[in-house]
Formats: structure tokens, sequence, C-alpha cells
């Protein structure tokens, strides 16, 4: 009986919750110590017991920004390609459990050692601080894991094509396919630099390191692990939530070349996080900035696809005028409306990135507490708000129950803490970080120097805000696990947007993965070729590792 009521075969639904517990265990773990962090910097709360505030930040970074993200998102692509191209067959699923543990393990590894505070080296792990090796040796565990189930969704997507040749492939299972091979191309940086710098260099076989090239390595991860992010939402927007109001998808080529886009211009931008860095040449900074603004193109088409779906589907209501859409939307339904909150959210997001990125701005903001509010704008508020959305209808509809009237209440309950929260929180981010506040620092009075009088109160706002984000932590985490296991046996939706009957055909192009990861390795390739080997020549001297924890 349940096993019917089920969208998707009951092993592939077993795979999909096993991602889903370990993302919504870190959503406890990482929001408990992101909670910690604000109290400690409003100077009104000290740690007990000897624990650290540095080793409370490492936790949070990579437990939220990591581990989080990485397994709602796998577990979220094998469920949609599942619904959508097919179930997955037995030796498919056995690579991806292998997958699926190795990850668990190198989670493990990392955040035990964390909790040691034996690596309390930020979730940048800049050298030359030096963790414990296990702290590197799990962070590949974690990549090497994530590629054999990126290998698992990239074959069903051949597989599907095999089997139905000539035929348009389903765009969900076409967006998974970009998601994880932009995860595969973006990890080889962070994976090259621990296996050859870092794990070398903790376990004492090297004295030294070249902090550059490990800062260089890291940022042509750390950009594009943004999108890698951001796509999964966007898949909700673009093919979920047309669904969920009762419309149709805009345009079925323009998602596909939006992904497309963003897979070409996501990954060879690394430089403009490293624009005040020494020992990179500034024309490459520029190029890299240029490329980095490309991206804005894709996110305006996507602002423009999915609104126009709105509106298409208004207007099918009778909504008159221009924003007469916004009436017929059901605002009711948490699972339309904690995504469309995020999208609203990634306006003032997205603005800031282009702050960010920008030579001359940047220098005013970089290395403020401005880029943490940021940061919190688009991966914990615009990224998160739709993960949640999508957990709200993908939880009972693999696990064979029903989203009550009573958990959709809460829902938006949380929805409206969590966005308060962030905004009093992150808000005040940007407020302090245009004061000069400083990111990745602990409370401090620093001397009673007056320029830094004005902190105070942007560092108790940002308290005040993330105690309200933590009280909508614990009711997420109430509702996913009614989901999960109290909530009644029934048959819930599993939304799949059907393509608009006026859109125009896809053209086949946009299927020719050899043409689209040639450019993107050419960009890659233009964008740093050159300046690696000037950074390699060029090299000071190495540092030694430290650790002042």
């Amino acid at each position: 009986m349940i096993k019917s009521i089920r969208s998707i075969t009951a092993p592939d639904a077993r795979l999909t919750m096993a991602h889903m517990f370990v993302a919504f265990s870190a959503l406890l773990i990482g929001a408990t110590a992101g909670l910690l962090q604000t109290l400690v910097r409003s100077g009104k709360v000290t740690l007990p017991a000897g624990i650290d505030y540095y080793q409370i930040l490492t936790l949070h970074g990579v437990i939220l920004g990591l581990v989080l993200t990485t397994f709602f998102i796998i577990g979220f692509v094998i469920a949609t390609q599942s619904k959508t191209a097919g179930a997955y067959s037995l030796n498919e699923r056995k690579l991806a459990w292998i997958g699926f543990f190795m990850m668990v393990i190198g989670v493990c590894c990392t955040a035990t050692v964390i909790l040691l505070n034996e690596a309390s080296v930020l979730y940048t792990f800049y050298a030359p601080l030096q963790a414990h090796p296990a702290f590197y040796i799990g962070l590949v565990l974690v990549i090497i894991g994530s590629w054999l189930e990126g290998f698992i969704i990239f074959h069903r997507h051949a597989r599907w094509r095999k089997e139905n040749r000539g035929k348009r492939t389903p765009l969900l299972s076409y967006m998974g396919v970009v998601t994880m091979l932009l995860w595969q191309i973006a990890t080889l940086g962070v994976a090259a630099a621990a296996l050859i710098q870092f794990i070398p260099w903790s376990l004492g076989f090297t004295d030294t390191i070249d902090v550059l090239v490990s800062r260089t390595l890291f940022w042509y991860f750390g950009h594009p692990l943004v999108y890698f992010w951001l796509l999964p939402a966007y898949m909700c927007w673009y093919a979920i939530i047309p669904k969920i109001i009762g419309g149709k998808i805009f345009s079925d080529s323009l998602a596909r070349l939006t992904f497309i886009l963003l897979l070409l211009f996501s990954i060879p931008v690394g430089f403009h996080h490293q624009l005040t860095e020494p020992g990179i040449d500034p024309f490459w900074k520029y190029l890299q900035v240029v490329l980095t603004f490309m991206v804005v193109i894709p996110s305006l088409m996507t602002a423009f696809s999915v609104f126009a779906s709105f509106e298409m589907r208004g207007r099918e209501l009778g909504a008159k005028g221009l924003f007469g859409w916004l009436k017929k939307m059901p605002w009711k339904d948490v699972r339309f409306l904690a995504p469309f909150i995020g999208m609203v959210w990634f306006i003032p997001a997205g603005t800031g990135g282009i702050i960010n990125a920008s030579n001359q701005m940047n220098q005013v903001i970089h290395n403020t507490i401005w880029v943490t509010g940021h940061f919190h704008l688009t991966a914990a508020t615009s990224v998160i708000l739709t993960f949640f959305g999508i957990a709200y209808w993908l939880i009972p509809s693999i696990t064979g129950r029903k989203l009550t009237a009573k958990m959709n209440k809460l829902g938006i309950i949380q929805t409206i803490f969590w966005s308060v929260g962030m905004a009093i929180m992150s808000g005040a981010m940007h407020w302090e970080g245009l004061l000069g506040g400083p990111r990745r620092s602990a409370y401090s009075e620093y001397a009673g120097n007056a320029d830094t009088a004005g902190f105070g109160a942007y560092q108790i706002a940002q308290a005040i805000g993330g105690s309200i984000l933590f009280i909508g932590m614990i009711i997420m985490l109430v509702i996913f696990i009614n989901l999960a296991f109290f909530a009644p046996k029934g048959k819930e939706e599993f939304p799949v947007a059907t393509v608009a009957d006026a859109a125009s055909p896809t053209p086949k192009i946009l299927e020719n993965w050899k043409l689209w990861i040639g450019v993107t390795c050419a960009l890659i390739l233009f964008a740093y070729t050159i300046p690696f080997i000037d950074i390699i020549q060029n090299a000071p001297p190495g540092s030694p590792g430290y650790k002042f924890w």
C-alpha cells in the first residue's frame, strides 16, 4: 500500500531520504553554532567549557555551507531524476550508496576534528592556518563520494537518451546533470589543493605551503559553489513552482540555455574573490570580473521566464493590469510562498554580489561583515527558503504521507520567522560592514577605539536576528520530522510542470554535451592557465603551518 502511494520507487526514496536526514541534522548543528556566534559577537555571552569562537565559526560554515547543501542537493536531484527519467538501476543505486557512505565518513572525520578543536581554520581553510590531517582527508572523501553520485546521475540521463532516441530529455534530469557537472568540474580545484598541498603539508611530508596557489585553487571552487547552491533553486523555480500554481513552464529552451550559460560563466571567475590579493596580474583580475558580470545575463533570463510563468497563469485566472497576477497566486500554499520569498530576497542578494565583484566598491567592503551579510542573503535565504519549500512536498511525496493543513500553516509561520530573522541579522551585518566592521572576528572592544563604538548596536541586532532564525530552524525541524514519520499516510503530489503549448521547440544543440563541456574547459584554461603559471613561477617562499587555537 505504502509503495503504491510513493511518487518514486521505494529504493530511490530511501536513497533520497538518507541524504535528507543528513541535511536536516546538519541544519540543527550548524544553526545552533550560528546562534552561539551571534550571541558571542554581541558581547553579552561567553562560551562555556573552553569552547573557542573560531571553533564554532568553522563548524557553522562547514556544516551549513558544505554538508547541508551538498546532501540536500544530491538527494533532490536524485529524486527529480527518478521521477522524470525513471528509476535507477540496481548497479546505479549501489554506486550511489557507496558515494553516500563515503561522504558521511568524510563528514564525520572533518566534524570530529573541528569539535576536538583541532581544525579551527574556518570554512575557507586558508593556509597558513593548519588543521589536523583528518580535516583535509574528510574533505577529500566527501568530494570523491559526491563524484560517484554525480556519475550515476550522468549515467541515468545518458541511459534515458539511449532508450528514447530523438526525444527531448526531461527538463529536471537535464538540469540535474548541469548542476552535478558544475560541481564535478569546480571541486577539481579544492580536491587538487587538498591532495597535493594540504594533506602532505599537514602530515609533515613538506615543511611549507604555497599560500597563493592554495587560495587560488580554493576560489576556483568557491565561487561556482554558490551556483551549485543556486541551480537546484532554479530547478524549483523553473520546473516545479509553475505546476504548484496550476500553470506551465514559459520556455523549455530558455530554461536549458540559462543552465548552460551558468555552467560556462560561473567557474572561471574566482579572481574576483582575490581582488586585494598580491601576486595576481591585474589584467587577469579584470578579465575574470568581466566574466563574473556575464552571469547576470542568465539570472535576468531566469527572472523573466519565471515571472512570465506567473503572469501567464494569473491571466488564465482572469488577472488584469500589469501586476494583477499577484492577486491570483496561492499565497496560502507554503510550497509556493517559501520559494517565492526566496526569489524576492535574491534581488538584494544579487545586487550585493555585483558590489562585491566590482573592483572599486570591493575595496570598501572587502573582508568586512558586509560580505557575511551578502552570503546569508544568497545561501541562507534565497537558497534555503527554496530548499524548505521543496521539502514541504518532497518529503511526504516520497514517504507516502500528506502535507496537512496544520503543517502547511506551520510552514508559513516558519517562513515568516526565517525572513524576519534574516532581515534583521543580515541587514545589521551589511550596515556594520559599511562602518568597517570586520568579518571572521570574535567580539572585541578594540581598546576603546572611537571608530568602532558604533559596531555594538549592530552586533546586538545580529544576535536578535540570529535568535529569531534559531526559532525558525526549530520549527522547520518539527515539520521535517512530522512529514517524515508522523503525517497521515496518503499520496502527496510530486509537482513537475509541463511546457506551455505556445513555447518554441528546444534546439538540439542544447543537448550537445561535448560542445558545452569543451567550451567550459576552454574558458577555464583561458582564464587560469597563464596567471596560474605566473603564480607558480614567481612564488614567494612557502609558509610553515600555524595553529592559533
